[in-house]
């Protein structure tokens, strides 16, 4: 787009390719995030002294933080992202399962508000039925998120989530949920602009997860047919149009094994798996972002999309997943990442490069795209073979053992896969 980036780091981030690849970079201070990138008046210092039009928030920290966004267009520097009032929205789970229900798109049962008590929690619970998931109002990425079975496994995690909730978002409201057992995780691209032009790109499928982050995702989803893709997908774009969207953004759905779909949550930014949509509707959804945030208008109609083949990514974290997924950090002595026909990388990481303790464990997203379902498992799985790094344990391994499953290739699956695929290789390691 011709646009010059200027890319903000902390003093542990400085080794990181971002900031060799812009055209100039800032440190905005020390290792710890409540001191960097969560440190509103430095990014906004640094964003004044390199005078820039913009901000690009990324995927974490304040890219969906509505008072970060408020501050932005009060100093004159466009957020690229969605209007503050429909950040609010979306962030507040429980506001925003009240806006879907109105909207008549079904949501997971649930506390019509918060809870502030476990004795609160135990009515909902008692009356929706166990089991049940408590969730932090303000939360995402599995934090502040735990299920009970019964009356005494409830109160213990709503002590633990309220505590998380706390640490994490600085607010320990919290929420009470149905929980779906054998459910898939369905999401949808969706890009609306401020003229009320909404579209969705197709689904991704992002039910192989650990710890309720995802592992691995697949465009589209090979538990969507035609019929129920479109009633999905309007719903998707009923969903933003519920909350007056105006951005990229994902509209994120369970499906059940009878096929019934619940609202459960809408992500005001761009997500990490996006290169899978990209990949199969050959739309640049970052450029897009930038655009929408310009003021201009949607250049498609959902007409327009079309989806190509298929591409499924796998996400390498510095992870043990034999000791419950541990965040490993340390020095990358050896970095191979594959190519070939298909594969595309994005990666912040090379060999030497010391993975930081303080931030998220991603290393690299490998994307591979094929004509056909087949053809993406058969380059994932080589991709994979060729993801060489040493130094750190990583999840290389796990992801090959998910793409080589007969069920993972079959597209029988569910969120419980890889929780009961760990379970099976420690039983098989005792015996």
């Amino acid at each position: 787009m011709g646009i010059r980036s200027v890319a903000v780091h902390s003093e542990a981030d400085f080794e990181s390719l971002h900031v060799q690849y812009a055209d100039a970079d800032i440190c905005i201070g020390p290792a710890r995030s409540s001191e960097s990138y969560l440190h509103i008046p430095s990014i906004i210092s640094a964003a004044e002294i390199a005078d820039v039009e913009a901000i690009h928030p990324g995927y974490g920290f304040l890219s969906e933080d509505a008072h970060f966004a408020e501050i932005c267009r009060s100093c004159n520097i466009a957020f690229i992202g969605p209007s503050v009032e429909a950040i609010k929205l979306a962030g507040n789970k429980v506001e925003a399962r009240k806006v879907m229900k109105k909207a008549g798109i079904p949501v997971v049962p649930g506390s019509a508000n918060t809870v502030s008590t476990s004795d609160e929690a135990l009515a909902v619970a008692h009356e929706i039925g166990f089991p049940v998931v408590i969730k932090a109002a303000l939360g995402g990425g599995g934090r502040g998120m735990r299920v009970a079975h019964n009356d005494v496994s409830l109160v213990s995690a709503f002590l633990t989530a309220q505590t998380e909730a706390d640490a994490a978002f600085g607010d320990k409201s919290l929420y009470v949920e149905k929980y779906i057992d054998t459910v898939r995780h369905i999401e949808f691209q969706v890009m609306a602009d401020r003229f009320r032009n909404i579209v969705h790109l197709g689904e991704r499928e992002c039910t192989i997860q650990r710890r309720y982050q995802k592992l691995i995702e697949e465009s589209p989803s090979p538990a969507l047919d035609p019929k129920l893709r479109k009633v999905m997908g309007e719903a998707a774009i009923e969903a933003a149009r519920a909350v007056s969207y105006d951005s990229v953004g994902t509209i994120e759905f369970l499906l059940n094994e009878d096929r019934d779909f619940y609202f459960i949550e809408l992500n005001s930014r761009i997500q990490v798996e996006h290169p899978v949509t990209e990949s199969v509707t050959g739309i640049d959804i970052v450029k897009e972002q930038i655009r929408l945030a310009a003021g201009e208008r949607l250049g498609i109609s959902q007409r327009d999309v079309k989806i190509n083949g298929w591409a499924i990514e796998c996400r390498v974290f510095a992870e043990d997943p034999d000791n419950d997924f541990r965040p490993c950090p340390g020095r990358i002595t050896k970095f191979n990442v594959p190519g070939g026909p298909g594969i595309r990388v994005d990666t912040h990481v090379y060999e030497g490069y010391r993975v930081p303790e303080y931030y998220d464990s991603m290393l690299v997203k490998v994307i591979a795209w094929g004509q056909n379902r087949r053809e993406a498992l058969r380059r994932a799985r080589r991709a994979m073979e060729e993801t060489v790094i040493e130094g750190v344990p990583t999840t290389v391994p796990l992801n090959l053992k998910v793409l080589q499953h007969n069920k993972f290739q079959r597209g029988e699956i569910s969120t419980n896969f890889v929780p009961e695929l760990m379970l099976m290789e420690k039983s098989s390691g005792r015996a």
